[in-house]
């Protein structure tokens, strides 16, 4: 009986270690699509700053100007907190990898 308990738990091990290393791929892949949206970010910022660089001298043209650099630091700041969750993501899927390694001692 003992031979087939461990036989068991074995089994058990090896289908938490491919149950983990397949959340931990996704983790990778919610952190890919997380990059993608701060590289989308990036993207819009620099339409915004081309048309903040557009000569306007008219108070509206101005207002407009002063509007577009509120937004482009707003997503300055956005993106920048994407890539942060980005490499959050990243560093978590390592250790949703490493749940399904044995522990220390054999426990």
């Amino acid at each position: 009986m003992s031979a087939s308990i461990t036989a068991m738990s074995a089994s058990v091990t090896a289908a938490d270690a491919a149950a983990c290393s397949s959340r931990s791929f996704e983790v990778q892949l919610l952190a890919g699509r997380v990059e993608a949206c701060a590289e989308q970010i990036e993207a819009v910022q620099a339409r915004l700053s081309q048309l903040q660089l557009m000569d306007w001298r008219s108070p509206a043209g101005q207002a407009y100007r002063s509007k577009l650099r509120v937004q482009a630091i707003a997503l300055g700041r956005a993106r920048e907190k994407a890539l942060a969750a980005a490499l959050a993501l990243r560093r978590h899927s390592v250790h949703v990898a490493e749940s399904a390694l044995p522990a220390a001692g054999g426990y």
